[in-house]
């Protein structure tokens, strides 16, 4: 199969677009996004994600539409889209879904094509839900006339190191014969190999504890930063002697957002209650984490003890160098600063003004003009840090700097008598 593969990737976002490029150097590959405006980017050379170059996005041999009319028939067919949460942080497998019959529909008799879904879920999702929707909307056979695999993503936004090229890629199949077929298809994107996982399930749950982990040990990161806080002892301080030690796990505090660590532990979570299971660690993790914002906003507004005032916040996107705005945790940040009564600005060159709005109905400012009484480094893009010295001149006099990620208070960027707050 390989020699003359076919493949169509659903979704054209942080984990397809990548994914779909990378396979293309090698198959007839399609990528298929129902976002219009997204496939006229790529088409002119432009990833609003910034994930890939833009040569590199006008050099690839990848087919683009909106139209799954266009799409041949494949022999893979790989799912990418987000799986988020809804407000009351349970799984909205709506998007996955949608991708879901929008497969069923493609799928041909005889041509025993392979399904393989990268969206994060929670185990059995796979084989108990997508499977059964394709057989509705296909009127094929699971397991006869098509396949179901799973492969978890491993995109880090704004990684330049860990890149779908260079990482292990776990991968599972329906039966020992769809397994090698999927671990011969990645096998060739990536030079870090593929691992073969005993089942679709186990795959699936491999996916949703990476994120848990990392969520649970920021978590106890934050829990311990306000304990330390009452004995005004500096986290930052704790953390570089505790990290002599050669076992220590170096987590930092911070604001938890984004389309995978702030999301897939309610993923996890959601199967477990359903499996009459508490999952305590979990969600005390997640309350912990997505307490933080608030925890910081009380805790800078007594520090500065000046009243309301006029607050510039810096970054807006869910972490450093990357413009994604899902799940971010400044939003909430913005939100409590002005519960207390301040004036929030806020300003990010790298994320869209018009999403911002979208989103979370914050106007950003393009260019801050103004004086302030607080300075936030929120998020610390590198365009932001390397320009400080700057922002640190709009300070009103007896104002203060908030720096979150401890990033410039000893960095020489702002003046030596400033009043700064970090954790």
């Amino acid at each position: 199969m390989i020699a003359n593969t076919r493949i169509v990737v659903i979704g054209l976002g942080y984990v397809g677009l990548p994914l779909a490029i990378a396979l293309a150097k090698s198959f007839e590959t399609w990528g298929l996004d129902i976002d219009s405006g997204r496939i006229d980017e790529l088409s002119r050379g432009h990833d609003r994600t910034r994930e890939i170059a833009p040569d590199h996005v006008a050099a690839s041999s990848l087919r683009l539409t909106t139209n799954p009319a266009d799409c041949p028939a494949a022999d893979f067919y790989i799912v990418t889209v987000p799986t988020p949460v809804d407000t009351n942080n349970q799984p909205d497998l709506s998007i996955v879904m949608a991708a879901t019959r929008t497969v069923g529909e493609m799928l041909r008799a005889n041509r025993r094509s392979i399904v393989v879904y990268e969206s994060t879920v929670y185990p059995g999702v796979t084989e108990e839900i997508c499977g059964p929707e394709l057989e509705q909307v296909s009127g094929l056979a699971c397991g006869k006339d098509f396949f179901l695999g799973y492969s978890p993503e491993r995109i880090n936004p704004g990684d330049r190191e860990h890149t779908i090229d260079r990482i292990t890629k776990v991968v599972s199949g329906q039966t020992p014969a769809v397994l090698d077929a999927i671990a011969n298809l990645y096998g060739k994107v990536t030079s870090g190999g593929v691992f073969r996982a005993m089942s679709i399930k186990a795959a699936e749950a491999a996916k949703v504890i990476e994120n848990a982990q990392r969520d649970i040990n920021i978590a106890f990161v934050n829990e311990i930063t306000q304990i330390f806080a009452k004995m005004d002892l500096s986290i930052w301080d704790v953390l570089a002697a505790a990290s002599t030690k050669w076992n220590f796990l170096k987590f930092e505090p911070g604001l938890v957002g984004g389309h995978c660590i702030g999301v897939d532990p309610y993923y996890l979570a959601h199967r477990a209650v359903e499996l009459s299971c508490e999952p305590r660690i979990i969600l005390a993790g997640r309350e912990m984490n997505d307490g933080m914002a608030a925890w910081v906003a009380r805790e800078v507004h007594n520090w500065h003890a000046g009243g309301p005032g006029r607050v510039l916040i810096l970054g807006l996107a869910f972490k450093q160098d990357v413009p994604d705005l899902r799940n971010s945790k400044v939003a909430d940040l913005i939100t409590r600063f002005r519960d207390l009564g301040h004036q929030v600005d806020v300003h990010d060159p790298l994320v869209s003004a018009q999403e911002a709005l979208h989103e979370y109905g914050v106007e950003m400012v393009s260019e801050p003009n103004s004086t302030y009484d607080l300075i936030v480094l929120a998020v610390p893009h590198r365009v932001l840090v390397d320009d400080f010295g700057r922002f640190a001149k709009m300070l009103n006099r007896g104002g203060g700097i908030v720096d979150l990620k401890n990033v410039v208070a000893t960095s020489g960027r702002v003046p030596a008598d400033s009043k700064i707050w970090t954790m």
